[in-house]
């Protein structure tokens, strides 16, 4: 358990956790990690805690580098356990530390969670001395939380971003230049898609505050830390907050028997003839999370469902209402199932297609028991003609 140094003085000690799968509803296929990091100067400065199974971890690689005990801040960047987890164990290891955190908002979690400790509050464009270098803080309230700021080393050229910029992403290598960047690139959209997107225009504001600034490094609290690709993943962040979509389509469903599976394989059928790139997503094995993936830079999203017991299936149902608390904007939709006699499944769907705020672009496909094939050219040549 030994800490790899960032830069001369400057430590990654944080974790790995090689075996989560699932982080609230979104599946972490590739693992993740809780960044964290220690600041050698005149005043000893840690940066973060990690998730609080992996505290001992820390404390290892603390170890590695200095006696806890000399620590005198932790800077507490956002309160959500997965960061602040290991700050009662942190803080007994270094009683004498001040929490620097934002205020209000980071104190008044904080306490909730762990209670009193020694708070020294900060705001927007405070600076803390450690001595040789320096933190100015940036608060950047509901990216993703209303606590959330990041934390700028000036000397250093460091912008230690939080939850910005990062990926649920376990690696031996702690650089972006270590690992392979494709890969890097998808799990950093992934993350943004699922936590990041219903908060994109201030997280847009947070990348402009944030572009200002003179760095040469990018330590996020998840995934590698970027320094070899930072033109990269600014772009994408530039991408991403703007809501820009490219001329892409999902087809997403379930079906019982298979009669709304030939329907969405027709729908799919129409975007191909119209030369629109797309793709299926059936339901039964792909996960909400991949899924809205996609959905980041997506403009149509087809939804399927047969009727069952007057309703949609369960798994649409869950789809329509993870993808409505992400809220993305700018889509055109539509939706299409069987039935056997109520029917009632499709307009459902459209209903909720309607409450995310998307164009309804055509009128809801309904085919009662087994279409025909003439039926599912009918569907091909109205999503050909949109």
């Amino acid at each position: 358990m030994k800490a790899i140094e960032v830069k001369k003085g400057i430590y990654w000690v944080g974790a790995v956790d090689w075996s989560v799968r699932n982080f609230h509803g979104y599946t972490t296929n590739r693992g993740a990690t809780y960044n964290a990091y220690l600041i050698i100067d005149e005043k000893i400065t840690l940066i973060d805690t990690v998730k609080a199974p992996f505290a001992g971890e820390l404390l290892a690689r603390i170890r590695s580098v200095v006696d806890p005990e000399k620590i005198d801040y932790v800077v507490s960047n956002h309160v959500e356990m997965d960061h602040s987890g290991a700050l009662p164990v942190i803080m007994k290891a270094c009683p004498n530390a001040k929490v620097v955190t934002s205020a209000p908002s980071g104190i008044k979690g904080l306490t909730a969670h762990y209670g009193e400790y020694d708070y020294m509050p900060v705001k927007g464009g405070d600076t803390l001395s450690l001595g040789e270098r320096s933190l100015a803080f940036v608060t950047t309230p509901m990216v993703h939380w209303p606590d959330n700021m990041v934390t700028y080393c000036p000397e250093e050229k460091i912008l230690f971003s939080n939850d910005a910029f990062g990926q649920h992403y376990a690696s031996n290598g702690r650089f972006d230049d270590q690992e392979p960047l494709d890969v890097v690139l998808q799990e950093a959209k992934k993350y943004y898609a699922n936590i990041v997107m219903p908060y994109s225009k201030q997280a847009g504001g947070a990348v402009t505050a944030c572009g200002g600034l003179d760095f040469e490094m990018i330590c996020p609290s998840h995934g590698v830390i970027w320094r070899g690709h930072i033109k990269e993943i600014l772009e994408a962040y530039g991408k991403w907050t703007s809501g820009a979509t490219e001329e892409k389509a999902l087809v997403v469903f379930d079906s019982m028997w298979h009669s709304t599976e030939q329907m969405a394989l027709a729908v799919l059928e129409g975007f191909t003839q119209k030369g629109i790139c797309a793709k299926l997503f059936d339901l039964k094995c792909c996960h909400n999370s991949d899924i809205l993936t996609d959905v980041l830079d997506c403009t149509y999203i087809a939804v399927g469902s047969p009727t069952l017991n007057n309703q949609m299936l369960p798994t649409v149902a869950s789809f329509l209402c993870y993808l409505k608390g992400l809220s993305p904007k700018n889509r055109k939709a539509f939706a299409f199932g069987s039935y056997g006699w109520g029917g009632q499944s499709i307009g459902l769907v459209e209903d909720e297609l309607k409450a995310c705020g998307f164009d309804i672009c055509l009128d809801k496909i309904r085919i009662q028991y087994v279409p025909k094939e003439e039926q599912l050219l009918e569907i091909t040549e109205k999503v050909k003609n949109l």
